[in-house]
């Protein structure tokens, strides 16, 4: 008659932590990134009891000992996707993790807020975790902005121009021309044009001016049926101006420029120019093949490396840690791969996923659980009632 009571305590106490389970899952259904449980219950089997006259385990007879709490698998069912203002604010459309780093080795994560911190590298905003990238060797690494939010200055070397130069204009100019010296100072230049056909015909002469007004180029620029003519299809420029870096640069206008008949309408223009001054870091974003761009305050780009993403041939393995990350101490090392390769989701930016926990489906579960616990007091009550009363049989007969 005990082992009644127990096996109904069994059911108690498994009943008990799967009501546990459905709580926490509703308790984290506003959390980012989180992953339901779907609680299991195992059935109990202890001792076997041979028949009368036998021996042997083909006639043995095995009585039930309850109920256990089984293995609690992780849904992995892709959450909602929701848009976010953070330009870090990352998520995986698909399977895979993050990595992220700190000095314990390397985590796991499904989503995350992820900003540029005080010692220069990418961190989460919960668990101050670093973003890691593909390293050299294939391993995850640290994203670090040392030395990297300035973008130095770069000296032009060429300016290069496109478009149509009327042949039968007067006067041509193209104004705010900029050029940037070793330093970074910038430049406002003036290139002017005027036929020069009474020298020969198809010539123009070329004037640069600085913003000053300042005469600091001169030069021919000879077109041939309308083409400009090799060896007389470039001026070179030289600034020396006081307090500046001297600056030495080539105006190029060999190719897609042309010089034909348009009336008094000239639609020459420049189509490229390098040099840039210095920038200061401005945005952080990820672009479609999962590579972390800095934006600089000067217009240029630079990349810091592809976010690692972490596929695991057993995912039941992980566990769930908190705040998001999952444990991957007892399942084999993971394959490091880029967004959207290797069996790997698509890495998105400015969105989070959101937990994938279905309140229907847990209410549905937690009735259940709740009607097994129901069930298992009310074995517990009987067996409890048919003791008292084979104690009340053994006092009357005493």
């Amino acid at each position: 008659m005990l082992e009644n009571i127990y096996v109904g305590m069994s059911g108690l106490t498994a009943y008990s932590k799967g009501l546990q389970t459905i709580s926490n899952n509703v308790a984290n259904m506003n959390s980012p990134g989180f992953k339901a449980t779907v609680p299991s219950f195992a059935d109990l089997y202890f001792s076997p009891s041979f028949a009368p006259g036998t021996s042997d385990h083909s006639s043995s007879m095995r009585f039930g000992t309850g109920v256990e709490y089984g293995y609690a698998s992780l849904n992995f069912h892709q959450g909602e996707l929701r848009p976010s203002s953070g330009q870090l604010d990352l998520a995986l459309q698909g399977d895979g993790f993050l990595a992220v780093v700190d000095d314990t080795g390397t985590h796991y994560i499904r989503t995350g807020q992820f900003t540029a911190g005080d010692d220069g590298f990418i961190t989460d905003k919960v668990t101050h975790m670093k973003l890691a990238a593909l390293g050299a060797n294939g391993r995850p690494e640290a994203i670090s902005l040392v030395g990297k939010t300035i973008s130095a200055p770069e000296a032009t070397t060429s300016v290069s121009f496109t478009d149509n130069l009327s042949s039968s204009a007067t006067a041509f100019s193209i104004p705010n021309v900029e050029v940037y010296d070793a330093a970074g100072g910038k430049h406002t230049l003036t290139v002017a044009f005027k036929p020069d056909s009474a020298t020969f015909p198809g010539r123009w002469a070329v004037t640069v001016t600085d913003e000053n007004s300042t005469t600091v180029a001169e030069g021919p620029l000879q077109f041939l049926g309308g083409i400009p003519e090799p060896g007389m299809d470039s001026l070179d420029v030289h600034l020396a101006a006081a307090g500046t870096t001297p600056l030495n640069f080539k105006l190029d206008f060999s190719s897609g420029v042309t010089s034909f008949s348009s009336g008094s309408t000239s639609t020459l223009r420049v189509s490229k120019s390098d040099g840039h001054a210095s920038g200061s870091l401005a945005t952080l974003t990820v672009d479609d093949a999962g590579a972390l761009t800095i934006g600089y305050s000067n217009g240029k780009n630079a990349k810091l490396g592809t976010v690692a993403l972490a596929r695991f041939t057993d995912e039941q393995a992980l566990y769930q840690s908190g705040n998001g990350l999952f444990d991957a101490s007892h399942t084999a090392p993971p394959a490091y791969v880029g967004s959207g390769t290797g069996g790997v989701g698509k890495l998105v930016s400015g969105q989070l996923e959101s937990s994938n926990v279905d309140l229907s489906t847990e209410f549905g579960r937690m009735i259940l659980i709740q009607r097994g616990f129901q069930a298992s007091s009310q074995v517990i009550s009987t067996a409890n009632e048919m003791l008292v009363q084979l104690f009340q049989m053994r006092g009357n007969q005493g």
